[in-house]
């Protein structure tokens, strides 16, 4: 039986007329709201009060120009991807376990299909979110998801009593998903030693080489997490390359020498939210990725982009927002993160690399998603445009 909130969200989400074509990016729009492409958004499930799955717990929005996609992410990444959220609820008005006002996920996901988000991707944390993101994802044509266990959540293999039949059941959803034409990617799976309490290094390691196996047998890319684990992420994913056809390691936070290294897999593309863009440092590490290998996200409720940040220099698209207690449908809420917001992440990595042609640099960061996510919806027109040379270059 579906949960309360997959029925929930899926009542949301048929209430709104939609149709699953592409976005394609453009900056010449007529209405008010900023416009490029931020393609997908990744939206994460339920996280029921495990602080794990931070990015799980409220329709999670990743974009990925991943154009997600900020997701995924259906997020600037045609398609874009999401990370972390808990039981907080923030986009059903509950922040830090307060009602602040009424769920509102129909507002959010208007403003982001108004913003050019076309395609959502719900990202799978563990076999039950991979499980509720498939029955998120049939409510509608333009949500897609992701079949995998994030690094925290590795110890519910042997949790199960059973690891390999458990991943067995991750194998026969995906192929179930597949068979609908609804699981695009295997994921969220990586290494996470920032939050070793959650799931020690060794059990981390085991079940993200497991999950190659995952994506080998069902030929799909993978959405990857990797954090303050470089060396042994790398080592991993140096043993697998055979193993799976292309990926993305999104929220990238970590150092040149970390960026460099992934950058040496050329199946490996990169995608960056607010997080990634925070210090000085930060974006002279986005300035080493080629455009070629970048995707955007928002990774929304979280990692949004704040004054404080030194990518927020360069943003230019502001969108009304109110505090959550004087909360408003027609604005955003200050602190939390939206889909919507992926075009911010485009300003700042335009301006940040020195990128004049912004339409131009969102029509990469798209088709980049779109080669990793939906490489079967990228038009001939399109692919020669790209291979062509006429893509948009670092300065």
């Amino acid at each position: 039986m579906a949960s309360t909130a997959v029925k929930l969200i899926g009542k949301f989400l048929r209430s709104l007329s939609h149709r699953a074509v592409l976005y394609r990016p453009s900056l010449t729009r007529t209405d008010p709201l900023p416009s490029p492409c931020p393609p997908p958004t990744f939206l994460p499930v339920s996280g029921r009060g495990d602080p794990r799955t931070r990015h799980r717990s409220q329709l999670h929005c990743a974009c990925l120009t991943t154009g997600w996609l900020t997701l995924v992410p259906l997020s600037f990444s045609p398609a874009w991807h999401a990370p972390y959220c808990r039981e907080d609820g923030m986009f059903k008005g509950i922040y830090h376990g307060k009602q602040c006002h009424a769920a509102d996920i129909p507002a959010v996901l208007a403003r982001a299909w108004a913003a050019g988000v076309d395609r959502i991707i719900v990202t799978g944390g563990s076999l039950k979110e991979s499980r509720e993101a498939l029955e998120i994802a049939e409510t509608d044509g333009r949500l897609f998801c992701t079949v995998g266990v994030h690094p925290t959540r590795c110890g519910e293999f042997e949790e199960s009593g059973d690891p390999e039949g458990h991943f067995q059941a991750l194998l026969a959803l995906a192929k179930e998903g597949i068979e609908k034409g609804k699981v695009v990617a295997v994921g969220e799976c990586g290494l996470d030693y920032d939050r070793l309490h959650f799931c020690p290094a060794d059990v981390q390691k085991k079940y993200f080489e497991k999950q190659f196996e995952l994506a080998e047998a069902v030929k799909l890319p993978m959405f990857l997490h990797m954090r303050a684990a470089g060396e042994d992420f790398c080592e991993i994913m140096t043993r697998n390359l055979h193993r799976f056809p292309r990926g993305v390691t999104h929220s990238f936070t970590d150092s040149a020498e970390d960026r460099d290294r992934l950058l040496s897999f050329e199946k490996m593309s990169i995608g960056v939210n607010g997080c990634s863009l925070k210090t000085n440092e930060n974006l002279e590490v986005l300035r080493g990725i080629p455009v070629e290998r970048l995707m955007i996200e928002t990774d929304s409720p979280y990692c949004d982009i704040r004054n404080t940040h030194a990518g927020s220099q360069y943003v230019k698209s502001v969108w009304p927002s109110k505090k959550k207690e004087k909360y408003e449908p027609d604005s955003t809420v200050k602190g939390r993160n939206e889909p919507c917001l992926v075009r911010q992440v485009l300003e700042v990595v335009a301006g940040c690399k020195g990128i004049s042609d912004i339409e131009g640099l969102s029509r990469t960061l798209y088709h980049n998603t779109c080669r990793l996510f939906f490489p079967q919806d990228i038009d001939a027109s399109a692919n020669a445009q790209l291979e062509s040379g006429t893509t948009v270059q670092d300065s």
